[in-house]
């Protein structure tokens, strides 16, 4: 595979001084860790891209070129999924911030570590350029993005920029993480500048999450160990392998049914007896009765538990069991957006990291039960889903598929469609799948599966992005950065030629209202003309083929593009797919589900 380390490399570098605004900004990101950051160029940050080559020799961070704005903040936003820590991404002015808030939104909603970099001015009047100086200059840039970062800050000085980078990236990692906001203004970056004193980063190192009292930790052990029928709800937890582990340890010495979401990473394995349901993005019928039977309730940064009682039992405070819901994201509420949801009903609340307050409770539960767990069975696998009857591949069927080739692959989905099936592939690991954009927002699936296939690049995992055709027409584009730098990567386009989701609810509106159906259609299809993928891939040096339509060819179409991705390289494959959901979607407009037509 080629080096990415290798691509885009200045020559006649040498060994340059710290000497301007801009130099200072850029070693600031060097030391704070960043690997890489994404960016497309924009005159208002040219001191800190010239500082980023001249300077640090396009090395630590290395630049990553996009072709649009939203692309550069989902690539660092899909690098975090995977690696739990913050990438970096420059915006142009208020025009590039304007055209990243999408993104800048959707990490919020996630709880993602991004560290977005921007750029104004200048601020100093008199250095302004005729007319485009001042209309990308903001006196405050920050008012853009503040109710959904954690931080942002516009330093003066070069000194106050280095105390600005240290602040942003602690608080960016210290959890609940989430998304920053640095400005630079364009005349300090260009700004000669004396010696700066860049502290000792050991000072500033991030804080451990805050975890349970010991009395908590016995409490909850207690009510669980007491519950006949406990369940585990898990939402959003890590990737590391050993926090998997011990969520699975626990389930199992407690005997407690589990659920996960759609919306979240894989967190257990979903073919252990002990998953209750398929995960989905709204609860099963089977989730729904599971929540009903319990007696104790342990929520692990699930979103919107509170939600989840309401759709088990109407409304939220029916719940009958004892809730213990442990979460940090508290701390991030506000009142701009209501991505806090549901205020939940709990008999005890635990301020604690998820996989901290698992890691407190195990040795207690451990030494009550004696070590002996509930569960006596393994984990067997279950019989693999069926594709539909009939040559017509339907959107489940892109699921069937992929568990039948995973044998030969060690694959981790890092996006699927709202269509998906969630009984047709099983999740065994905590890589195994990344979960949603976070805020809904379309366009961000290729750019994000792009930052999730650069984490992931060289570590033995191909990664396979699931979208739909409206999805990824907003963002397709960000296919020339996983060309450009050799990234590999499956898309694989689910293609209903419609913005299909909202003709469900077309549907149910006309329905509510006793007017027709079937002009459901209208200003949704994407036909006449349908879109040409494959050559919209070919485009941007992309290898690609499709459209698939038959079933018979599925399969073999995706081992093609796997092989193609182990090589070291991206690869797309446009599947014709019947319109149509396997889960069911709640429609407000109606008050019921709908499966869609």
């Amino acid at each position: 595979m080629t080096e990415i380390s290798a691509i885009e490399q200045p020559a006649n570098v040498g060994n340059p001084r710290m000497g301007w605004g801009s130099d200072v900004a850029a070693e600031m990101m060097r030391r704070t860790g960043l690997k890489y950051v994404a960016l497309n160029p924009g005159a208002s940050f040219r001191g800190l891209h010239d500082s980023i080559v001249n300077y640090l020799g396009n090395n630590g961070p290395q630049m990553l070129l996009c072709l649009h704005e939203d692309h550069a903040v989902s690539i660092a936003h899909g690098y975090a999924k995977v690696t739990g820590e913050p990438m970096g991404c420059i915006l142009h002015s208020n025009v590039g911030l304007m055209h990243g808030l999408m993104g800048i939104f959707n990490a919020w909603c996630d709880r993602a570590p991004v560290i977005v970099f921007g750029a104004t001015g200048p601020v100093d009047a008199a250095a302004r350029r005729p007319w485009i100086d001042w209309i990308h200059t903001a006196k405050d840039q920050g008012a853009l993005l503040r109710n959904y970062v954690k931080y942002d800050d516009e330093p003066r000085s070069a000194a106050a920029l280095v105390e600005s980078m240290l602040r942003a990236n602690m608080i960016a990692r210290t959890e609940p993480t989430g998304p920053v906001y640095v400005c630079f203004d364009a005349g300090l970056q260009e700004e000669a500048i004396g010696e700066i004193k860049i502290p000792d980063l050991r000072r500033y190192e991030v804080p451990a999450a805050p975890s349970a009292s010991p009395e908590q930790v016995e409490r909850a052990a207690d009510m669980l160990i007491a519950a006949k029928s406990p369940v585990l709800l898990i939402g959003r937890v890590s990737r590391e392998q050993s926090d998997w582990d011990n969520r699975v340890r626990l389930a199992e010495l407690l005997g407690a049914k589990v659920l996960t979401d759609l919306k979240n990473a894989a967190a257990f394995p979903t073919e252990h007896d002990l998953h209750a349901a398929p995960p989905q993005s709204f609860l099963s019928d089977r989730a729904k009765t599971v929540i009903r039977e319990a007696d104790v309730v342990l929520g692990l940064d699930w979103v919107d538990i509170g939600g989840a009682f309401q759709q088990a039992l109407g409304r939220k405070d029916a719940i009958a069991a004892k809730v213990i819901n442990c979460s940090l994201d508290s701390y991030l509420h506000n009142g701009w957006s209501t991505d806090h949801f549901s205020l939940p009903p709990a008999d005890l609340q635990l301020l604690a990291a998820p996989d901290g307050f698992v890691a407190q409770l195990l040795p207690v539960v451990e030494g009550k039960l004696s070590g002996k767990p509930r569960f006596a069975g393994g984990a067997p696998a279950k019989a693999p889903a069926a594709c539909d009857a009939g040559e017509i591949i339907r959107p489940r069927d892109i699921g069937v598929a992929l568990q039948e080739v995973r044998a030969d692959y060690n694959l981790t989905i890092c996006k699927v469609t709202i269509g998906w099936a969630s009984d047709s592939y099983q999740f065994r690991s905590p890589l195994d799948y990344l979960g949603s954009e976070g805020g809904g927002g379309l366009g961000s699936g290729p750019g994000a599966a792009v930052g999730a296939a650069l984490a992931l690049k060289d570590s033995g995992r191909l990664p396979v992005a699931v979208l739909g055709d409206g999805d990824f027409m907003q963002g397709g584009t960000a296919l020339w950065t996983a060309a450009h730098y050799h990234i590999p990567l499956l898309f694989i386009i689910s293609n209903n030629l419609s913005n299909f989701n909202d003709e469900v609810h077309q549907e149910a509106v006309a329905k509510m209202r006793g007017r027709p159906p079937e002009n459901k259609w209208i200003g949704m299809r994407i036909d006449d003309p349908a879109l040409d993928f494959v050559e919209f891939a070919h485009s941007q040096g992309v290898e690609a083929m499709g459209p698939v339509d038959a079933h018979k060819d599925l399969a073999a179409a995706i081992r093609k593009g796997l092989d193609v991705v182990a090589s070291g390289k991206p690869f797309l494959i446009d599947v014709r797919v019947q319109p149509g959901y396997s889960a069911p979607l709640l429609v407000r407009s109606s008050g019921e589900s709908s499966t869609g037509g």
